[in-house]
């Protein structure tokens, strides 16, 4: 269990800048010191494999100068639950980097090879330059499918905004690509279900302008047409994606799921670009608080950005504003009101609630940096009465169970009484 845990930290920590990972480890291990050592030392090891390619990867089994297909392999850029991704060199019939994507060895179960065989598919169906591109497929001397996308040389979205101190403005404009980016997907037909910031990385295009670009399509679902003709399973119940970026519907396990999971998980990378923290957060490691975490994201309402930045304080409110090139007082004046309105309403709990498409998202932040009126807005004293009637399901029931029994009770007695006069 230990070491299960101390993967998905190591993974949600290459996430993070070298230099925020201290902080993120404190909130994610706490005192369980066997547990950071444990994530500390895949931490070492990841370093240690890009600073000396010479090595053995962590994930597979190619070195330096070993070649797949007409690649050339160089450094090992990460790994994921499926495949391991290598920076490789192609000398012909072109000279360019790719990024390699081959699956891991005892890996290649039926499941495993639908699922990459559906990423392979749904990244060739793109044509978006906010969408990695594929570039070649093929297979190993042993069988093992891999495909060639184009290499991406950049941080993620969250790495790249803090660590270049861009203001709000900037950050909105970053997160508007990545919403074109996610409508060209659905278009398409494909929902990503795993939309995070460690899976959108911030490169220079050739005019030297920033480009956001989606690099993984690892749990893709299509709408309509199947990506493979494989069998693909997924146990009822089973998560699939990012726990703290899914939507309520995902959390339930449910095969119910259309393109307004990605607005939720949209809706989460702003609210986290905006105030510096995700709505609900792994406090703890435990299994107690994953759930808690998963009753969070099905039951209760997010705290505002502006709230949630207060409910900091000291250091880390400070810092966070800071990387927004200004302070906690003034972050929290520009996020109250219309600003914080957007991320609220993607995180809407009932998916009919939420905006309709990334690009009704993306229309409204639009609408937002050009001081135009918002579809966003506070929530209606209908809203609140219906989310108060749902959190207190039972105790307005009896209490309405109450009231029709005096009702009935009264009319009963009135009828009672005219027939006695009428007597």
């Amino acid at each position: 269990m230990t070491y299960h845990l101390a993967k998905q930290i190591f993974t949600e920590a290459l996430d993070h800048a070298p230099a925020d990972r201290p902080g993120f480890l404190d909130e994610a291990c706490g005192d369980d010191t066997d547990l950071r050592a444990e994530v500390e030392s895949l931490l070492q090891r990841q370093a240690s494999t890009i600073q000396d390619p010479t090595r053995i990867p962590i994930a597979g089994e190619y070195h330096r100068g070993d070649t797949v297909g007409p690649f050339t392999i160089r450094d090992q850029l990460g790994s994921g639950g499926m495949g391991a991704v290598y920076l490789a060199d192609q000398v012909r019939p072109v000279r360019r980097q790719v990024a390699l994507k081959v699956i891991k060895p005892g890996f290649d179960t039926s499941n495993t090879l639908a699922r990459f065989q559906a990423e392979r598919q749904a990244l060739a169906m793109m044509d978006h330059p906010g969408i990695a591109r594929v570039l070649e497929a093929g297979a190993t001397e042993t069988g093992r499918p891999w495909f060639a996308m184009e290499y991406i040389k950049g941080l993620n979205l969250n790495a790249y905004c803090n660590d270049n101190r861009l203001d709000t403005r900037r950050r909105l404009e970053l997160f508007i690509q990545v919403c074109d980016a996610v409508q060209h997907a659905h278009q398409k037909g494909v929902i990503h279900r795993d939309l995070k910031p460690g899976n959108l990385l911030v490169s220079r295009d050739q005019h030297d302008r920033l480009q956001v670009k989606i690099i993984d399509f690892g749990i893709a679902k299509a709408v309509s047409t199947p990506l493979t003709d494989l069998t693909l399973h997924t146990s009822i119940g089973q998560l699939v994606g990012t726990l703290s970026y899914m939507s309520p519907e995902q959390v339930r396990g449910s095969d119910d799921i259309d393109t307004r999971t990605d607005v939720y998980s949209l809706g989460v990378i702003l609210y986290e670009l905006l105030s510096g923290r995700v709505p609900f957060a792994l406090e703890t490691t435990s299994d107690s608080n994953q759930e808690s975490l998963k009753h969070s994201i099905q039951e209760v309402d997010p705290p505002k950005p502006s709230t949630n930045i207060t409910s900091m304080g000291g250091e880390a409110a400070t810092n966070i504003a800071k990387a927004r090139r200004t302070n906690v007082e003034d972050l929290q004046k520009q996020l109250k009101k219309e600003l914080e309105w957007i991320p609220l309403k993607a995180l809407r709990k009932d998916r009919t609630e939420r905006y309709s498409s990334p690009e009704a998202l993306r229309d409204d932040v639009q609408r937002y940096l050009n001081r135009e009126p918002l579809e966003a807005g506070p929530p209606s004293k209908a809203y609140r009465v219906k989310k108060y009637l749902r959190r207190h399901k039972v105790q307005v029931t009896t209490a309405a169970s109450f009231i029709l029994l005096m009702i009935s009770a009264t009319v009963i007695s009135l009828v009672l009484w005219l027939e006695a006069v009428q007597a």
